[in-house]
């Protein structure tokens, strides 16, 4: 119900939700613990992505809430049927994090009026900021019954599970703080309504004591085009919620889970739930833990908790009339709370300024620009910012030693003037073409200076190459064959070695120039080497020059 109170939408809809969206992923699912329904998180994109209608229009608001979950549920199957779902874990942990504490912010702000017993002043075309500003410097005065409800309930909350903790008792805090909050109310005739006037607290209301109907909701073309751009960040921000708690628990269980499968549960149930009236959902963290700590074994647990919440709602769906919305805005101020993860939030901060970069800016894009597009702001400003530093590539040159150990090259060494060894490591795509030029230009003018003329170039750890590399590396050869130069290649790894077959590298390239990649650490390495000087010595009857490794003894001593 409070889910369904942060989504603005009457409470039974998230109830709704709780026994559809919960039963179909449970049915469909991987993990043998995962517990769908509404979330905090979902919940609030709900409400941003629902702001574009007239908040007092409440059947257009539930006809655009059950299309919008069918619009999630439909991404959701594409994603699962064209094996999109291992895509999900190139989303950045730290977007998740800073959408995470954007999210908890954006919670406990719109639930101040319920707090205070004042009235929502706004629009849902205003932003969420100044609507919190209308709302308390014109929603009237703050009722003290409210706010003693409200403080009283998060209070009670923090005891309960300290005890909870303490005792290692069941984590049933927020359940018995709201029934105490609705218990405390009625009692005292805060909730009912008297004779001359209103209550003076404000309650849920009626919840009717029905099961989910099927329903065919109303379609708007231009609902369908307004809530585009919120039904694919729903989609993507409910696969990570699921994958990501299936996966925790997965680690304890070594459970095998289908991503995949996940992925087309948790669209099946959110397509099901659009048409039995059922407000958009995601794998819980809160009631998946607690499964999984309970003892369950099997995905039948999911149908179990479906049941209970169906026998629930059906039984003691009358008494929702007697809870107060300030202890719900209570128990929604502590979630808003532990939605933040205060430590790993910390840790991202000062692990690199990277991370840091990506959960402030997920963070303040949530708060200041909108909740539905952070993620995907996130997600942008991340691969702007992995671009960069997966383009990086370093170039070192190396030494060979007496004892045929390869090691780079450092200031006391002196320089190499037959053979110079260079290593290039780094991902070798087309975004790595102006560091790519950058190192050869270095390396042609170090073998120029030198007048060496031979060049090992190793590149064991040069990954993912792609043609815009082949047509590097295929120029940089030709070059410096002109200036009468050889170069081997070696540590060439089979992801380079096929490419440079099909293009048939070797119809101009010399024999003997290029060394694979071996098991042993170094050991194309050397034979390179060897080669270069046996093919030094074959060129003059004299010995080599000094070199690399320190004089003309040691690297002579390769051949």
């Amino acid at each position: 119900m409070a889910y369904a109170l942060i989504a603005g939408i009457d409470p039974r809809f998230g109830l709704y939700s709780a026994i559809v969206v919960t039963f179909v992923a449970s049915v469909f699912g991987s993990s043998s613990h995962l517990i769908n329904g509404p979330t905090n998180a979902i919940s609030l994109v709900v409400f941003s992505a629902l702001a574009f209608l007239n908040p007092d229009a409440r059947s257009d608001l539930y006809q655009a809430t059950f299309l919008l979950a069918i619009m999630v549920g439909v991404v959701q199957i594409l994603i699962g049927v064209f094996k999109l779902g291992d895509l999900t874990r190139y989303i950045s942990e730290s977007v998740v994090i800073g959408f995470m504490a954007g999210a908890g912010f954006l919670v406990a702000l719109g639930q101040v009026g319920n707090l205070l017993g004042i009235k929502d002043r706004g629009t849902g075309h205003q932003h969420v900021l100044l609507r919190f500003w209308l709302t308390v410097s014109q929603g009237g005065i703050p009722n003290r019954y409210a706010v003693g409800i409200g403080l009283g309930t998060i209070f009670l909350v923090l005891i309960l599970r300290k005890l909870s903790r303490r005792y290692r008792l069941p984590q049933m805090d927020m359940l018995m703080s709201l029934i105490a909050a609705a218990v405390v109310a009625t009692y005292f005739g805060w909730s009912i309504p008297s004779a001359h006037g209103n209550a003076l607290l404000s309650v849920v209301g009626n919840v009717p004591a029905s099961l989910p109907a099927p329903h065919i909701p109303q379609i708007k073309f231009w609902w369908v085009k307004e809530m585009s751009s919120s039904a694919l960040a729903i989609a993507f921000l409910g696969l990570l919620e699921a994958l990501a708690i299936a996966k925790s628990i997965a680690n304890h269980t070594r459970q095998q889970l289908d991503y995949n499968r996940q992925c087309l549960a948790e669209g099946l149930a959110n397509l099901f739930g659009g048409f039995f009236q059922s407000l958009p959902g995601s794998g819980s963290l809160t009631r998946s833990a607690i499964n999984y700590q309970a003892g369950a074994e099997s995905r039948l647990s999911g149908v179990f908790a479906a049941a209970v919440v169906a026998l629930v709602v059906l039984v003691l769906a009358p008494f929702a009339r007697f809870i107060p919305k300030a202890a719900l805005a209570g128990l929604l101020m502590v979630t808003a709370a532990r939605l933040v993860d205060w430590k790993r939030l910390g840790y991202a901060i000062r692990a690199s300024r990277y991370d840091a970069y990506l959960v402030s800016i997920t963070c303040f894009s949530s708060i200041f620009i909108s909740v539905e597009f952070s993620i995907l702001i996130g997600v942008a400003v991340s691969i702007l910012l992995f671009v960069p530093r997966a383009s990086r590539l370093r170039g070192s040159e190396l030494v060979v030693t007496r004892e045929r150990v390869v090691r780079e090259r450092v200031p006391d060494d002196p320089p190499c003037k037959d053979v110079i060894i260079y290593d290039l490591e780094g991902e070798v795509f087309f975004g790595s073409a102006p560091e790519l030029d950058r190192c050869f230009d270095v390396l042609k003018q170090r073998a120029r200076d030198a007048d060496a003329g031979f060049i090992v170039l190793r590149l064991k750890r040069t990954r993912n190459p792609d043609m815009v590399f082949l047509e590097r590396l295929e120029h940089f050869l030709h070059e410096v064959e002109r200036e009468g130069r050889s170069v081997l290649l070696c540590g060439v790894r089979p992801d380079l070695a096929k490419p440079m077959t099909a293009l048939r590298f070797q119809d101009w390239l010399p024999a003997g120039s290029v060394f694979l990649e071996e098991e042993e650490l170094y050991s194309s390495t050397i034979k390179a080497v060897r080669r270069a000087y046996e093919l030094l010595k074959d060129r003059s009857s004299s010995a080599p020059k000094e070199v690399a490794a320190g004089n003309q003894e040691e690297l002579y001593y390769l051949v």
